[in-house]
């Protein structure tokens, strides 16, 4: 039972900002600067988790392959990111529910069931990939060995995650979020040719082979990932945001996803003036961290490991999570942090069995951790083609939506979004069957 001193109606979700809304009527009232203050979170920090140690090992692959030539692919998953999240924060704000309680209560248990595998196949290979850049950064920072490493990791993360305050945990991965800066000055003085960067942003171009396409989907994968998500949504349903914040959210939600893209860009271009004009493939951890030598000559490798291990335990704080969530959604059980384990049950055994089992399957002997990185990205993108139907028909549910239902211009962005996954992948899967 709760606290008597505490109500259940005044006890704060696990995402909530408690002392931010508590206040939250004094920050409406200062105007444009504090509302966005009052709002700001789902759309950052789902944005920059998205800049994981699978998402920087792709970049990495994209650049050290094909240089800037399909810098264009990185462009289209930042528009789709920005759709799609957008997309999730407006239904959690208007419904005051999130995606599976959603699909559930529109769609049927059956529904519910086939999102929720979707998203459990897809977050567990995520957390792997995640567990996997523990790994590699630790063996780079000091040779420690996997069958270490993972387990402090996952021991440390879920330590973080189930005791602490989420505003204590919030603060604490947004300042590891400050790794990336790592990548953009390496970026910068790679030297890149600013001219063929930009041309790739925006003029398609790429190999049509099997290789290129698998390199397309990952990125798309690791840039729109189905885990964010279902996150996104749950997140802006506990922070209680209300309609009149929608506006704001949208910038959250925008500068997040751009975020996501520029880091992603400077890895790629760091790469594709360094490893690609060397001809040199990414096979594991170091060979990416020679992206870094312009930046900082013989401490490059320190500095990928400890931007690796960051984004690693930003990402890997917030996957259970999304996984938690999703599963008592799906059961109709109410999941809550503050709860005890008596009283959520569902989302406690879920977050320790997605962390579980993917630190077990890192550390089968001769796992090939940047496949894992890598490919598990790929598959994001095929799960995506179950996930993204369902969230576009919610979005245009007037009777669900009322007036913030998808218009003609939201129809035909998530339209093409979702056709241009779907394209890719079907593409790629023609590919491998006929070669």
């Amino acid at each position: 039972m709760h606290d008597a001193r505490h109500p259940a109606h005044r006890r704060p979700g696990r995402h909530t900002h408690w002392r931010l809304a508590r206040r939250r009527h004094l920050l409406l009232q200062g105007g444009a600067a504090a509302t966005l203050l009052a709002v700001v979170g789902p759309g950052l920090l789902a944005g920059l988790s998205d800049d994981d140690p699978a998402g920087i090992a792709t970049y990495s692959i994209l650049g050290a392959k094909y240089g800037y030539e399909m810098l264009w692919v990185l462009s289209l998953s930042t528009a789709a990111l920005i759709v799609f999240h957008e997309l999730g924060v407006r239904l959690g704000i208007v419904t005051g529910k999130g995606l599976l309680t959603l699909v559930r209560e529109r769609y049927g248990t059956r529904s519910a069931h086939l999102v929720l595998g979707a998203l459990l196949v897809a977050n567990t290979g995520t957390l792997c990939a995640e567990f996997a850049g523990v790994a590699a950064a630790m063996q780079l920072l000091g040779g420690m060995s996997r069958y270490l490493s993972v387990p402090l990791a996952a021991i440390g993360v879920s330590a973080l995650v189930l005791r602490e305050s989420f505003r204590h945990v919030e603060h604490f991965l947004l300042a590891l979020s400050s790794v990336f800066v790592a990548y953009v000055i390496s970026g910068v003085l790679a030297h890149p040719d600013w001219g063929a960067a930009a041309k790739g942003l925006v003029v398609p171009g790429m190999p049509l082979n099997r290789d290129a396409v698998l390199v397309a989907v990952a990125t798309l994968g690791t840039t729109l990932a189905p885990w964010g998500l279902a996150f996104i949504q749950s997140y802006a349903v506990d922070k209680r945001l209300h309609v009149k914040d929608l506006v704001y959210e949208r910038v959250d939600v925008i500068v997040g996803a751009v975020l996501t893209g520029v880091i992603g860009f400077f890895v790629v271009v760091a790469c594709a003036a360094t490893l690609h004009v060397e001809g040199l493939d990414v096979s594991d951890a170091s060979d990416a961290a020679r992206a870094l030598e312009p930046l900082a000559g013989n401490t490059a490798a320190t500095l990928f490991g400890l931007g690796f291990l960051g984004a690693a335990l930003l990402a890997a704080a917030i996957v259970p999570l999304s996984t938690a969530y999703s599963t008592s959604e799906t059961l109709g059980r109410k999941a809550d942090l503050d709860d005890s384990f008596s009283e959520a049950r569902p989302f406690y055994l879920s977050y320790a069995a997605v962390v579980a089992l993917a630190a077990v399957l890192v550390l089968v002997p001769g796992v090939p951790l940047i496949q894992i990185l890598f490919l598990s990205q790929a598959l994001n993108a095929v799960l995506l083609l179950v996930l993204l139907p369902f969230m576009r028909s919610l979005g245009r549910d007037r009777e669900l939506m009322g007036e913030h239902a998808l218009g003609r211009t939201g129809r035909l962005t998530t339209g093409t979004a979702l056709a241009a996954v779907a394209v890719s992948v079907l593409t790629l899967a023609a590919l491998v069957i006929f070669h």
